[in-house]
């Protein structure tokens, strides 16, 4: 059976019937149906009419490498070949999660050596928290367990994810978080800064409200903060350069672990193989997935500090903590061609000093002066642009949201594919992308935001 022999109305019928997606109003999609894409290839998807499409966010956030990469499905039809599946429990492992974990640690930050692996970002973050409070219970410390996060993170849809991230809407669907985990500020300067209040000293407050909510808890309470470099889902946040050095700084003195959540930031995206060497951070693990395979196959890496992986090395003890595809034999295989793929073509160096930079002049020049344009910023090849009714004050359009989803949704249709978080638009392409890739981008885009501007003003 292939998807060829159904109409696209057929398709939508048994989606409909059948298939419940993530984060989505079914009342309304069964109402609109399924958008269908059908395949892709470099930095263009399809759908089930033909149309190509300019695909602004990699999938979703994941597609570094682009579509189409014959060498990562050969490198999954080779291991499937020869072992397709086994555990990595009861004492075992496989060769690919071996390799896999050699080149994670030749390429993270010098002081982290030691990889966990799960299955997506949510998975790597649930174990982040678990390995963090099993660090303290092993140091003689368990009550030191608190979790300080922030309002607005995402930190995936599990429900230890789910209450690490500060989104409210997921929060009051799950009905009772994980106990102990605080929320504080967002460093976001376009809403948030108060007036004449310089970048630098924004940062700097953004970041005494995590000491704050240390020295409310106890520092002897608190075990770690969690946060993204960027804040991608909730809206591509960068904050400015005077706030992760406060925050390591922070974290050093009340002896508070940093966990660095990288899912979207990590393997290139930023200029660097993470976003904490682009930063200067250094954490006690990091969480990574998404463009680790580019995609291609669900696979997440927990990288663990040696700070931490010494505690469990020399204290001992079994950490009650694992999944069934854990170091998937054929999942580690595509990652290890994908990170492959990124070197062999100097993919991180074009995003540090060419695409990055030109990609943050072209929203500059090109974009910021529309009239329903608030601000642009970007890092690398991660960029927002906010939608505002009044330049001036800043003020946005009624009912949150709606405007960006206009702009949207004129994107979609003059083929480039953007997302639309609260009145934000986002961006996040394949590392592919060229100047002229990024030239015909921006060309859709104000497109897109001319006639978004056309509705609403009406």
């Amino acid at each position: 059976m292939t998807y060829q022999n159904f109409s696209l109305n057929q398709l939508q019928d048994i989606d409909a019937a059948h298939h419940l997606h993530p984060f989505t109003d079914h009342k309304d999609l069964r109402g609109a149906g399924s958008r269908m894409i059908t395949r892709a290839d470099g930095p263009f998807i399809y759908d089930s009419e033909g149309k190509q499409i300019l695909d602004g966010m990699a999938g979703l956030w994941c597609v570094n490498v682009g579509y189409g990469r014959h060498e990562l499905a050969e490198a999954a039809y080779e291991q499937m070949k020869e072992l397709p599946y086994y555990n990595s429990f009861f004492r075992c492992t496989t060769p690919t999660p071996v390799l896999l974990s050699k080149k994670l640690a030749e390429v993270a930050p010098a002081h982290i050596n030691q990889v966990f692996y799960g299955s997506s970002g949510s998975e790597a973050n649930d174990t982040a928290l678990r390995l963090v409070r099993h660090y303290w219970a092993l140091e003689g410390k368990p009550e030191k367990n608190i979790i300080i996060s922030r309002h607005n993170a995402y930190h995936g849809s599990t429900v230890a994810g789910t209450s690490l991230g500060g989104m409210s809407a997921m929060q009051s669907q799950l009905g009772g978080a994980v106990p102990n985990i605080v929320h504080v500020m967002m460093p976001y300067a376009f809403e948030l800064a108060e007036p004449g209040e310089s970048d630098h000293d924004f940062g700097i407050r953004a970041a005494k409200a995590i000491e704050d909510a240390i020295l409310e808890a106890g520092p002897e309470n608190v075990a770690a903060f969690i946060g993204e470099p960027i804040m991608g889902a909730g809206g591509v946040k960068i904050p400015p350069a005077s706030y992760w050095p406060e925050v390591q700084r922070i974290c050093r003195k009340y002896d508070v672990l940093l966990m660095l959540d990288e899912v979207i930031t990590g393997y290139g995206r930023t200029g660097a193989w993470f976003a904490a060497q682009s930063m200067g951070i250094e954490p006690d693990t990091i969480t990574t997935a998404k463009a680790l395979t580019s995609g291609y196959q669900p696979l997440s890496a927990l990288l663990v500090g040696d700070r931490i992986a010494s505690a469990l090395v020399e204290k001992g003890g079994e950490f009650f903590h694992g999944y069934t595809y854990s170091g998937h034999p054929v999942a580690c295989a595509v990652a290890l061609a994908n990170l492959e793929i990124i070197e062999k073509e100097g993919l991180i160096e074009r995003v540090r000093d060419e695409t990055g930079p030109y990609f943050n002049k072209a929203l500059k020049e090109r974009i910021e002066g529309h009239p329903i344009v608030g601000e642009v910023r970007s890092f690398g090849l991660m960029g927002a642009i906010e939608i505002v009714k009044d330049k001036e004050s800043r003020a946005r359009f009624p009912d949150e949201g709606t405007a960006a989803v206009a702009v949207r949704d004129h994107a979609i249709a003059n083929g480039m594919m953007l997302r639309a978080t609260g009145d934000t638009m986002i961006l996040s392409p394949p590392l592919i992308w060229t100047r002229e890739t990024i030239d015909l981008a921006i060309e859709r885009i104000a497109k897109a935001l001319d006639l978004a501007e056309r509705d609403l003003r009406k």
